[in-house]
């Protein structure tokens, strides 16, 4: 049959059925259940208003079910069974056998990574190009450019970073750009300052700003103000950004003492723990547009008497930036942090297309392909989706919360 053909029968059979069912379900409901008559008229039309709503539902409350808590429950049984021992139920087995593999806590640790770089570096750069591109006269033509990677599919960015960081033999063209830019170091003023000071500045700034916001979560306890309820919170935040701060002040050591390889083109996506964000930056380059766009139409909501009032108290570009405007489009911020983070804690075809979790790259998504399609591990396989389920799920329910809390 005529793929055209499919497709027309498939809508009339679709909306036909639609209309079916809505035309059925009322006939049932106003003729059989509660029918409008006798004495119980009144009373019947009320019952059959109260269960209508709910059965317009029913068909979205039952694929919501079919595709999502029914996978859910299966995933959770699954992870409790041994499918080598016929489906015999083994507890939580197949969680202590993940907990005891390696390559498990190399994909949490690695997540953890991505977690803390991808959020806020894509984040950072979306409210930069926000900010910078509505100052300028051709900002338009610019977004459309920083939006272009989100209509490619992670696994076509992954072929074209793939091109970026290849490699080949020193004596041969190398049509890596990564590489072949590496090789025009040989040791002098330039590689000085492209592979030790322009490195130990962005640590720095990284250092910089995640220090002040560790100092504008921890402020307001130090004053004895803010919500009891998110002391905690607030406390352990501080505390993770602090970490963080001491973790680049030990990078920067190892930035200054490295001694470099140069003239010899690199295996980049072989370096252990750099070819983490080698593989980040592909994640970066794609979910900056659409952080750039959310938040220039946050910033675009700002109040321009705000900004005129810090202007004549004699406020500078880089005050009014940091002290007017980015409060205001605090919430924003958030939710954009959020969501991508659910991104990145589901992050699968960029690993899977670059290095397949080799080299010290793996993530949880990939782990739990690889056992549950290439080991045939349906236990420990599932189990590793719970646990994905279980990191994404309070970002969701927190979501919710917020969404809901502003529509009162």
């Amino acid at each position: 049959m005529h793929p055209a053909l499919q497709g027309l029968m498939t809508i009339i059979i679709g909306v036909g059925g639609c209309v079916g069912y809505f035309y059925l379900s009322n006939q049932l409901l106003d003729k059989v259940i509660f029918p409008f008559r006798h004495d119980d008229a009144g009373r019947n039309i009320n019952r059959a208003n109260m269960v209508r709503p709910w059965l317009f539902l029913f068909p979205a409350i039952f694929a919501l079910g079919l595709y999502l808590a029914y996978p859910v429950v299966e995933t959770l049984r699954l992870s409790l069974t041994d499918r080598n021992a016929g489906g015999a139920f083994v507890g939580l087995q197949n969680y202590s056998q993940m907990l005891n593999e390696p390559k498990f806590w190399e994909a949490m640790r690695n997540n953890m990574l991505w977690l803390i770089v991808v959020p806020a570096a894509s984040t950072a750069f979306g409210l930069l190009a926000a900010q910078l591109t509505d100052r300028i006269k051709w900002g338009a033509f610019a977004k459309s450019l920083i939006f272009m990677p989100m209509a490619i599919s992670f696994v076509g960015a992954s072929v074209i970073f793939k091109l970026i960081y290849d490699a080949r033999a020193a004596d041969q063209p190398q049509i890596g750009v990564l590489n072949a830019v590496w090789l025009q170091f040989d040791g002098g003023f330039g590689s000085v300052l492209m592979l030790k000071v322009v490195p130990l500045l962005i640590v720095l700034s990284f250092a910089a700003m995640v220090a002040y916001v560790g100092w504008i979560l921890i402020h307001p306890l130090i004053g004895g103000q803010g919500r009891s309820g998110f002391k905690v919170l607030r406390v352990l935040a501080a505390a993770i950004a602090a970490w963080l701060v001491v973790i680049s002040l030990l990078q920067i050591v190892d930035i200054v003492t490295a001694s470099l390889p140069y003239g010899e083109p690199q295996q980049w996506l072989t370096l252990d723990f750099y070819n983490n964000f080698f593989l980040m930056v592909v994640l970066i380059w794609i979910q900056t547009g659409f952080a750039m766009v959310i938040l220039s139409a946050a910033l675009r909501g700002i109040p321009e008497e705000t900004i005129e009032a810090a202007i004549v108290d004699g406020a500078n570009p880089f005050q009014v930036f940091f002290k007017i405007k980015v409060p205001q489009i605090m919430g924003t911020i958030v939710v954009v942090w959020t969501t991508i983070t659910l991104v990145v804690l589901k992050i699968f075809d960029i690993v899977f297309a670059m290095t397949n979790g080799q080299w010290e790259t793996q993530v949880l998504a990939n782990y739990m392909y690889d056992k549950l399609f290439r080991a045939g591990d349906w236990g420990v396989g599932s189990a590793s989706a719970i646990v994905i389920m279980l990191l994404v799920s309070p970002i969701l329910i927190w979501n919710v919360y917020n969404a809901r809390k502003e529509m009162r």
